[in-house]
Formats: structure tokens, sequence, C-alpha cells
């Protein structure tokens, strides 16, 4: 039976009063009072009903303090055994949650109680729901501002062993076979002996690891072929080939093999390092992992947060959007969605800080076009050796009026790719600054020919050089410190 109390109606007895009013004080004054005043009446609890029954059966544990409960615990950093004993014992988080009785039936939460609530949230998509009306709820109480944002990425690592190639393949072939002995164990007597010897005997097992690198070629090949014998035995077999751990063997095989044809007969091969994608499997336990050669295994989020640059005693900075993705995923397309999410949200930026990753001549004209949302970001690159377009001046319409030497074009047309200036070949082939200049001698005349691309980027790279750029732009380091603290806390880059 679904329970859940009403924490915005007031008690007719005050169950705290036994603290004293100094303590009672101390607790309305620390997170436990705003937590239990601004956020628990939030809380969406009726998106659990569907899980329980109005009327019938047991009650539930009161909904709305085991969703606390979830919260409370990730911001903490808890293990689930930390959090059941905060929540029986610890009258800081029995204020938060608003408990208000000392019976078992409200003041303990087993184990396996936490992990039913944690799978329908998890199920229900309520992480994101949670993060809206936390973030909405504090902003307004806090009179926080939108208006300016900055936005970063923090590598996670994965929790699962790194694996070489040869354990990569190992782990997955005997992830598929001990699934297949579970549930066909008729299928895994019909393969030949030394395959299932090979990897499900620990004996047999341990050679892996005990590969010299002369014999590593040997050792691929003959797991490759055994990938592939798998693949093609059990690939058009129902109820074998729709288990995840056989979809593993078969996106390994894509990823890491070819197929190549000698003499009409198919032959395996493992595909050279290099061709293997980085969004390919790295291991079987975690296979939404990815991997980057900036930052290595595992996955990455993305993190804007709100920021105050008067710098006021009491300012706020709000984290408005999370996304975690693998961490071969780039964080030059991270941007737009971003920008979505907030939007639908309410809480976009009109300024928004980001390195130069982030910032690129799409994302900024996108940004600017469809949310109405400056970016303030570096450019990427620079503008190379010599004169740039930035060197000539331009009036508003992005035409050419001079170059560097002050000569003034003959004609400035449009084109279907951008501008031709066209200068007087006299005065150019007289420029002593020729070489350097991106001017094209022709017949008639000497050519500059750019787009509206390079204009805007050679006009922000001119604009990063003032004291008004970097005035705004030295709040981004703030995003630094906001990552390092959420690693110093939960060591996700080094689990």
């Amino acid at each position: 039976m679904f329970l859940a109390k009403n924490h915005k109606q007031l008690n007719i007895v005050d169950a705290w009063a036994y603290l004293g009013p100094k303590r009672r004080k101390m607790l309305d004054d620390s997170w436990a009072g705003l937590f239990r005043r601004e956020i628990l009446p939030e809380l969406p609890v009726d998106d659990l009903r569907g899980y329980y029954h109005d009327s019938e059966g047991r009650p539930t544990k009161e909904q709305c303090s085991m969703m606390g409960l979830m919260i409370l615990q990730q911001m903490h950093d808890l293990t689930d055994e930390e959090a059941v004993e905060q929540f029986c014992f610890n009258v800081q988080w029995r204020y938060a949650l608003d408990i208000t009785k000392d019976s078992d039936a409200h003041s303990y939460v087993g184990l396996r109680t936490l992990w039913t609530t944690r799978d329908h949230l998890i199920e229900k998509g309520l992480d994101k729901i949670l993060l809206d009306k936390i973030v909405n709820k504090l902003g307004k109480v806090f009179n926080v501002s939108w208006s300016k944002q900055r936005m970063d990425s923090v590598h996670i690592q994965s929790n699962m062993r790194r694996l070489g190639r040869i354990g990569l393949f190992v782990k997955t072939i005997k992830k598929f076979l001990v699934n297949l002995k579970r549930h066909h164990p008729g299928l895994l007597a019909e393969l030949d002996e030394t395959v299932r010897t090979r990897y499900l005997d620990k004996k047999q097992e341990a050679v892996f690891s005990l590969v010299k690198p002369t014999q590593t070629h040997k050792t691929l090949d003959q797991l490759v072929n055994d990938v592939f014998v798998l693949v093609e035995r059990f690939s058009s077999v129902d109820g074998v080939n729709d288990m995840s751990s056989f979809k593993l063997l078969v996106r390994l095989f894509q990823e890491q093999c070819i197929v190549e044809n000698h003499a009409g007969a198919r032959i395996p091969a493992a595909r050279p390092s290099k061709e293997v994608p980085s969004n390919s499997l790295q291991n079987p336990s975690d296979p939404d992992a990815g991997y980057s050669g900036h930052k290595g295994k595992g996955f990455q989020a993305q993190v804007m947060e709100t920021y105050d640059p008067s710098g006021s005693e009491g300012s706020l900075s709000l984290i408005t959007y999370v996304e975690v993705e693998p961490a071969d995923h780039s964080d030059a397309h991270a941007l737009l969605p971003a920008l979505e999410d907030t939007k639908a949200r309410g809480v976009a930026p009109q300024e928004l800080l980001l390195d130069s990753l982030y910032g690129s001549d799409e994302n900024c004209e996108r940004a600017r076009a469809d949310y109405g949302v400056e970016v303030i970001s570096p450019a990427m690159g620079t503008a190379g050796e010599g004169l740039s377009i930035g060197d000539f001046t331009l009036e508003a319409s992005d035409r050419i009026v001079a170059c560097p030497e002050g000569c003034v074009p003959l004609r400035v047309t449009l084109t279907k790719y951008g501008f031709s200036a066209a200068f007087s070949l006299v005065d150019c082939e007289t420029c002593p600054r020729l070489k350097d200049c991106p001017a094209k001698l022709h017949k008639r005349a000497a050519y500059v020919r750019y787009t509206q691309k390079q204009v805007r980027l050679a006009r922000r790279r001119i604009h990063e050089q003032t004291a008004e750029f970097r005035e705004k732009y030295r709040y981004r380091s703030g995003s630094e410190a906001t990552m390092s603290e959420y690693n110093r806390r939960t060591g996700v880059k080094n689990p």
C-alpha cells in the first residue's frame, strides 16, 4: 500500500520540542532545516504510485522520506550501509526527512528497501526530475540569476578493471560461455571440449595472463578465431542470439576483428589497433564506457552551473545541468543539447563561459540564433603566420575597407562562398608585406577571398585580447574548482 505524508501540513504537536530552543534553532538554520522546509515538500513521490496498490497490501515506508534518503546519500557521498545508519540514528537526518516517530516502522529502513527505491527512481528516470525541481526551488529561495553560467566536463574513471586486448577477449568469451552454461547447458555441451576448457577451467584461463610478448600475436589469433566460431555458431540460434552476453561478443567481433577471404575461405583476423574505434568495448562488465586518448577509459560528466560575478556575500552557485556520457564523446557536441535542456526547464543562461573546444564557430552561431545565448569562449587554433583577415579594416557588413598598408580595394563582391576583394596589381606588387599577405596575384588584380566564418573568428581573436573579454572570461576558472571539489569528495577520477 502506497504511503506518502503531506509535508506541507503542519503538526498539531511539535515532535522536536524535546531538543530545546537552542538545538532546535541550530537544526532550523542548518542544511537539514532548509531541506525539510523547501525540498521535502517538492519531491515527486506521486510518480512512484504505480509500483504499489493504493489500499491493499502492507504499507510502504513513507515515500517522501525514502526519496529524500536517496538525495541525502548522494549529497554526503555515503555507502548504502552508511546511509541506512544515518537514517536510523542521526537526528539531523531525521529532522530533514520529517520523521517524527521513533518506532521501527518510521525510523528504520533496511538495505532491501533502499535498493528497491533506487531501482524505482532509475526506472522512472526521476534523477533528472529531482535535479530540475531542486534547482528551481533553491533558485527561488536564494534568488539565483540564471543569466550567467559556465560549463565544463570531468572525467569519471570506470570502476572496472583495465583490460588489455587479450584480457578483453578472454573476459568477453568467458562471460558468454558462463551464461550459456547457465541457460543452455545442452548447447554448451555441443561445443568443442578444448574451447570449453580453455575459458571455463580456471587453470587454463590463468595461462592467458602469462603470455610472453613474442606469443602475443599467436594468442590473439586464437582468441579471434574462437570469437568467430562462437558468433557463427549461435547468431541464428533463438534464445541465445538475444542474450546480452552474446550481443557483447558480437560487438567485440565487429569492433576488433575483420574477415578476410583466402582462396574462398573466410579467415578472421584482428584489426590493427589504430583502426579500433574509440567507442569500442572496454570491459564486458562495463559496456557503456568509452575511451579518450587524453583522459583514458570511463565516462565524463558535462556540468553547467551558475556564477555571480559580483561575488556578494551569500551568493550561491547552482548546478543547472548534468549529463553523463562515454569518455569518447567530444565536448564540441555537448553544448547544444545542454542549451536545449536548460531552455526547456526555464534555467537557460544568457551568457555562457566555455573553453575553446565547446566554442566552435558553428556552436556559437547556433547558440545565438536558436537559444539567444552569447557564448564566451576563445576561438580554437591560431590565425597562423603572416597577415590574416583580422589585420584588414572591415565595415559592419564584413566587406574590406582597407588592407593593413592602407590600400583601398577596387571592388568587393559577394560570392557563393563569401567575399572577394580586388586590389590594384601595382599596389600589391610593390607592397613590402606581399609575402605575408593572403592576397593572390592574378592578371588583372590581386584578390583576397574570405568567408564570413573567417571574419567571425578573426573578430573573436581580436576581442580575446581586450580587457573586457579577460574580465568576463576569468570567471570560467571557477568551474575547475567545482570539478576539483567533486573529485575530492567522491574520487571519480581515481576510484
